[in-house]
């Protein structure tokens, strides 16, 4: 049987002329920006131009969003920038070599993933974490573009500060004619970005014209500078710096290198590359499809990004992603269908085919800037104001991460990051809310006795624990409880209302063990209620359900409330004292 994905099988002819439309479109920001991320990573611009049409299609074929732009990112060229530099290696064969073998890392950990339906990772990673992360990169990229924007000597990899300081030191060796056409590059995209783009808009443009215009500053940028350089013979009589020679021609399958010294070598860097493409990947699809109410399955993107990344290896290229600024041309370009990206694909192929040599003399100023105004927007300074007001816990483990990539490195952050949102996790649930309850008035319903003027019985300590219980928060639960029950002597029943516990692993129910132990050596009867089944079911299996006594368990706080009330403990309550 041919197999067919789900967006083909359904679909209409009436789609099409988005789809022609935006690949159009994307196409004409993808051929610039992919040859300007080329250059961020180190590597020849055709290696990112090879990354930029089979991955396109094998996303298409395997991918679950209609309108996730697949190929060069900017954050994923500089860490396989940073990942090629530590390999210290000077050959630009053997760089490109590494490349296709890391993307072929990636792409078996992507699929790896999917075969262990490990796609709930993007759970792992705070929205501030990854926030802070993604800022301090578009912070580090454009501080690298710099000195290709002046035409300055820096050397590579340098930590942000060390490239600051060469910046500032070398800055009056600025060659004149590369940091004009820099200058003016970046004037000219901004111009395309804002001015032209409201202007188009007032005029009343067609929208297929208005964007195809407002979205071709790139293209235009490149053109331009191309043209300077030629006609002006700024290459050789005023040393601006150029792409050079780019082969013609389609990309041609190859076998990466899985030398085992280098497989070992990238393994580590390939994960952390495969687990941040993957999010960023996810989190855009995710904020797309929303809009169109259309799903995201989270395992079959890795099935997608991993095929994506193998097609990459196999034909040339170096480690992708679903990048932010292209996913969103496509999507307001009108894209309804995977089929965008594939005409994207097709032109990149004949723009491979036909049209490299035109780029000979484009200068490397222009891809500066183009990556420089592509990375901006990413910084974020919405989040941090947003979290600082709501909950500043998450805005310092934003800054931490924020300064870790921008400070140390990359990879350094994403694990700072990493630890952080787990170790948060753990920090909050280790010390859950607990509430002690009463009666709301003529009603049914028990709310905290701190926030809602209620009933309490002297005799009854009803307790709400809003969180799972487990290993890391069950001595919490019990010195709570021990704590509460010394201070009040008069009280003769513990009644744990489990409402908002979904999980209870076997350090918790040893806990509970100790808690009714204790409780009944002091005279004190412990009671649970509001149970939920899938709980219920797994204590069953165990020997506390018999030592609590079924006849303990209550379906409602209310029913527990109100058979304790009736109970007289008083003669318990002397013995145990005695």
């Amino acid at each position: 049987m041919i197999f067919l994905p789900n967006w083909l099988k359904d679909y209409k002819k009436n789609q099409l002329n988005g789809d022609i439309t935006a690949g159009i479109i994307v196409a004409v920001v993808l051929v610039p920006q992919a040859m300007a991320y080329g250059m961020l990573a180190g590597l020849p611009v055709e290696v990112a131009l090879y990354s930029s049409t089979l991955p396109l299609i094998l996303y298409a074929a395997f991918g679950s969003s209609r309108t996730l732009a697949v190929g060069p990112v900017g954050l994923m060229s500089l860490m396989t920038g940073a990942t090629l530099i530590e390999l210290n290696i000077n050959n630009v064969n053997q760089m490109v070599s590494a490349a296709h073998t890391l993307a072929f890392l990636i792409g078996i950990l992507l699929l790896s993933m999917r075969v262990a339906k490990l796609g709930a990772v993007i759970n792992f990673l705070s929205h501030p974490v990854i926030s802070g992360f993604v800022s301090a990169s578009a912070i580090i990229i454009a501080l690298s573009q710099a000195k290709h924007l002046l035409g300055l000597e820096i050397p590579r990899g340098l930590p942000s500060y060390q490239t600051l300081y060469h910046l500032t030191i070398k800055l009056p060796d600025a060659n004149l004619a590369t940091t004009a056409l820099g200058v003016g590059s970046l004037m000219l995209l901004w111009c395309f970005k804002n001015p032209l783009s409201s202007l188009l808009n007032k005029k009343r443009v067609s929208d297929y014209i208005a964007q195809f215009i407002s979205k071709s500053g790139p293209l235009v940028v490149v053109i331009f500078s191309t043209l300077c350089v030629y006609c002006l013979n700024l290459n050789s009589q005023h040393n601006v710096s150029m792409i050079g020679s780019i082969p013609s021609g389609l990309p041609t399958l190859l076998i990466p290198n899985v030398d085992s010294e280098l497989i070992k070598t990238l393994l580590p860097n390939a994960i952390l590359i495969a687990l941040i493409g993957y999010l960023e990947s996810v989190s855009i699809a995710k904020s797309m499809a929303s809009q169109k109410r259309q799903k995201i399955d989270s395992n079959k993107e890795l099935t997608g990004l991993g095929a994506a990344n193998l097609a990459s290896a196999f034909s040339g290229g170096y480690p992708v992603a679903g990048g932010f600024g292209r996913s969103m041309v496509n999507f307001s370009a009108g894209a309804n269908s995977p089929l965008a990206s594939i005409f994207s694909a097709c032109l990149v192929a004949l723009t491979l085919a036909t049209l490299t040599p035109l780029f000979f003399f484009l200068p490397k100023a222009a891809l500066a800037a183009i990556i420089v105004l592509a990375v901006l927007p990413l910084i974020d300074f919405h989040t941090f104001k947003h979290a600082w007001s709501y909950d500043r816990t998450d805005a310092f483990s934003m800054l931490i991460t924020f300064f870790t990539v921008l400070i140390v490195d990359v990879e350094s952050g994403i694990l700072a990051g990493i630890i952080l949102s787990i170790g948060l996790y753990l920090h909050r649930s280790s010390q859950p809310h607990i509430a002690v309850v009463g009666q709301v008035e003529n009603t049914e319903h028990y709310r905290n006795i701190h926030r809602h003027k209620v009933k309490t019985d002297k005799a009854i300590l009803a307790l709400r624990v809003d969180e799972n219980l487990y290993f890391a928060n069950t001595n919490h639960l019990e010195d709570t409880i021990m704590e509460l029950v010394a201070d009040n002597p008069s009280i003769n029943h513990v009644l744990l209302i489990c409402s908002s516990i979904s999980f209870i692993d076997t350090s918790a129910l040893e806990s509970l063990d100790d808690i009714l132990y204790r409780l009944e050596k002091a005279g004190i009867q412990l009671h649970l209620a509001e149970i939920k089944g899938p709980v219920m079911d797994k204590l069953r299996k165990t020997a506390f359900i018999e030592k609590i006594g079924e006849t303990n368990i209550f379906l409602s706080t209310h029913q527990a409330m109100e058979s304790l009330k009736k109970l007289d403990n008083a003669p318990l309550k002397k013995d145990a004292r005695l």
